[in-house]
C-alpha cells in the first residue's frame, strides 16, 4: 500500500495496535495528534478516528475527509454504543467498530475501503447507494481471481467501467485490457477479429493478423454485447474458454492463450437460450461470476454525486468554468426517468458545461425532452432480438416475432406463478380444496366453502392477519383477479420498503413484469 493511513491519538492503545498492523502489511501510517489536519498529509487513503466521535475535533476531521475526494473514515465507538448504518452515516463514518476492537477485522475492512476508493479513482465509478456499494464490493472481491465474469444491465449503466475496474484491481493490471463490441463487428469479420487470421485465409487477407485473444494474452478481454454473437462463433468461443487454445482463421497450429474474459450484455441471456439464439453451455460458462448493474432510476440518490463528478471532469477536459445546478433544476433531474442511464446524464451535463460555462443552470435551461419528461412512465418494450431465419432463407415477419416473444414471456411468467402457488399450497395444507389457478398468493375462490378463520367478517382473525409477520392477501367478496394481484404486489412492495427487485423475487415474477403491473395498477411506491 503506497497510500497513507491516518490514525488519531485520542485513544492511544488501539491507535498503536492499528499502526503496527497496517505497517506490518507494508503500509505507511501517520498518527494525528490534537490540532493536526488532514490537509498536511501526502496521499491520504484512510482515516481512523480512535475516539471522541461526538467531539468537535472528530467532526471537523470527518468533514475534511468528505471534502477530500470522499476519503473513507473508520470510527471506534465506546463500549455499549449502538452500531448500525444510520449511526455511522450520522457521524460521517464509512464503517464503525465498538471497543475493544479486533485489529484483524479493522485491518480487513480498512483494506477494502481503500480498494473501493482506488477503484473509483481508476474507473470513475461513482455511487454511495446500497446497490452501488454492492457492485463495488463485488468488483473488489472478484478482481483477484481469474474466473469469467458476466455483467448485465441496461445500456449506459457503466458495464465497461466495471470491466476496467476488474482489470485494474487484478494481478493482470500491468497486461493489456482489450475491449471488443461484438454487435459493432460484422458477422463475416467477427471470427477474424477475435482469433486472427493467416495470410491468404480469405480475400483481402494479405498478411497475418493477430486477434483480440492474442493481443489480450495474460490480460483481460472485455466482450460487450455478447448476446449478439452468432451461434457458430459461440461454439469457438466456448472451446477457447474451456481449452485455453484456438486456431487463427486459415491456420493449422493451435495457439495457447491465457486470457480472463469479462462479458457484458443488456439482453436476457436466459431468454435467448430458450429461443435457441444462445448456447446453454456457453451461458453457464460465462456466468461463473455475475454482477447486475442497477439503472440510474434505481439509485436516484447518486444523481447529485454523479452530476458533481461529471461537472468537475468535463470542466477540466474542456477548460471551462464549472457550472452550478439550482435546487429547482436538480429536482427536475432527480424526477426524470433517465432511459439512457448514466450515459444520458453525462451527455446532458457535458452539453451544459460547454454551452453555459460558469452559469447557474435553472429549470428553463434544461432541454424540453428532460423537463417535460420528468416523472413520465417509461414505455416498456420487448428486448429486441435478432430475427429467426426461415427454412427458405427468409425472415419471420416482425409482427409474428413480436407475438412469439410475448407468448414466450407469458408462458415463463405463468410457469413461475404456478410453481410458487403449488409451493404455497404444500406449505399451507389447512387451506380448502384444490385450486387450479396459477397464482402465488393465498387466494380462496368464492365458490369454495371457507373456514371461519379465513372469512373477512371475523374481526379478530382480520387483526391477526394484519399483524402477521408475513404479508397475507385475503379474498374478499366482489374482488376480481386484478384486485388480488394489486393487493399482492402492494403487500410485497411494503414488505421490502419499495425495492422492486426484491419484491419481484418475493412474488416469483420478473422485474419487468412487476414494473409493468405497478404502472398498470398505479400502485404508489
Amino acid at each position: 500500500m503506497a497510500e497513507t493511513v491516518l490514525i488519531t491519538t485520542h485513544d492511544l492503545e488501539p491507535a498503536v495496535r492499528l499502526r503496527d498492523a497496517f505497517e506490518a502489511e507494508g503500509g505507511r501510517v501517520e498518527l494525528l495528534t490534537a490540532g493536526e489536519r488532514i490537509a498536511g498529509v501526502a496521499e491520504p487513503a484512510l482515516l481512523v478516528l480512535t475516539g471522541g466521535l461526538e467531539e468537535k475535533r472528530a467532526r471537523r476531521l470527518a468533514r475534511e475527509a468528505a471534502a477530500l475526494e470522499r476519503l473513507p473514515v473508520i470510527g471506534l465507538l465506546e463500549p455499549g454504543a449502538v452500531v448500525g448504518p444510520e449511526a455511522c452515516r450520522r457521524l460521517g463514518l464509512s464503517e464503525c467498530f465498538v471497543k475493544p476492537i479486533d485489529v484483524g477485522e479493522v485491518l480487513l475492512i480498512g483494506r477494502r475501503l481503500m480498494e473501493r476508493r482506488r477503484l473509483r479513482a481508476l474507473t470513475g465509478i461513482v455511487g454511495e447507494t446500497e446497490s452501488m456499494r454492492e457492485v463495488v464490493e463485488k468488483v473488489v472481491q472478484m478482481a483477484p481471481v481469474n474466473a469469467t465474469v458476466l455483467l448485465t444491465g441496461e445500456s449506459g449503466t457503466g458495464k465497461e467501467l466495471v470491466a476496467r475496474g476488474l482489470h485494474a484491481l487484478s494481478p493482470r493490471r500491468h497486461r493489456p485490457f482489450i475491449a471488443a463490441n461484438v454487435a459493432a463487428l460484422p458477422e463475416t469479420l467477427l471470427e477474424s477479429e477475435l482469433f486472427g487470421h493467416e495470410r491468404g485465409a480469405f480475400t483481402g487477407a494479405i498478411a497475418q493478423r493477430k486477434g483480440f485473444f492474442e493481443l489480450a494474452h495474460r490480460g483481460t478481454l472485455f466482450l460487450d454485447e455478447i448476446g449478439d454473437m452468432p451461434l457458430a462463433t459461440q461454439t469457438k468461443l466456448l472451446r477457447v474458454l474451456e481449452q485455453r487454445e484456438f486456431m487463427r482463421v486459415g491456420g493449422e497450429q493451435s495457439i495457447q492463450v491465457d486470457v480472463r474474459v469479462v462479458a457484458a450484455t443488456n439482453q436476457d441471456l436466459r431468454q435467448l437460450v430458450e429461443l435457441g439464439r444462445f448456447r446453454r453451455d456457453l451461458y453457464y460458462r460465462l456466468n461463473v461470476l455475475h454482477i447486475e448493474l442497477p439503472t440510474l432510476r434505481q439509485r436516484r440518490d447518486d444523481i447529485p454525486l454523479l452530476i458533481e463528478s461529471i461537472i468537475r471532469k468535463v470542466s477540466r477536459e474542456h477548460d471551462r468554468p464549472e457550472i452550478m445546478i439550482s435546487p429547482e433544476a436538480l429536482t427536475l433531474l432527480l424526477d426524470y426517468e433517465w432511459p439512457g442511464n448514466v450515459r444520458e446524464l453525462h451527455n446532458l451535463i457535458e452539453s451544459m458545461v460547454v454551452l453555459a460555462p460558469g452559469r447557474v443552470i435553472r429549470p428553463e435551461d434544461i432541454p424540453p425532452s428532460v423537463r417535460g419528461g420528468a416523472g413520465r412512465a417509461r414505455t416498456l418494450l420487448p428486448v429486441p432480438l435478432p430475427r429467426r431465419e426461415l427454412r427458405d432463407g427468409g425472415q419471420t415477419p416482425p409482427e409474428l416475432e413480436f407475438v412469439f416473444r410475448t407468448l414466450l414471456q407469458l408462458r415463463m411468467d405463468v410457469e413461475d406463478l404456478r410453481r410458487d402457488f403449488e409451493d404455497y399450497r404444500r406449505a399451507h395444507p389447512e387451506l380448502p380444496g384444490p385450486v387450479s389457478l396459477p397464482y402465488p398468493y393465498p387466494y380462496v375462490p368464492a365458490a369454495t366453502p371457507v373456514p371461519a378463520r379465513v372469512g373477512i367478517e371475523d374481526a379478530q382473525v382480520r387483526d391477526e392477519v394484519e399483524e402477521a409477520e408475513d404479508a397475507v392477501v385475503v379474498y374478499r367478496r366482489g374482488m376480481s383477479m386484478q384486485d388480488l394481484e394489486r393487493e399482492a404486489i402492494t403487500a410485497a412492495l411494503k414488505e421490502v420498503a419499495g425495492n422492486r427487485r426484491k419484491a419481484a423475487e418475493l412474488l416469483g415474477i420478473g422485474e419487468r413484469t412487476l414494473y409493468r403491473k405497478i404502472k398498470e395498477y398505479a400502485i404508489p411506491i
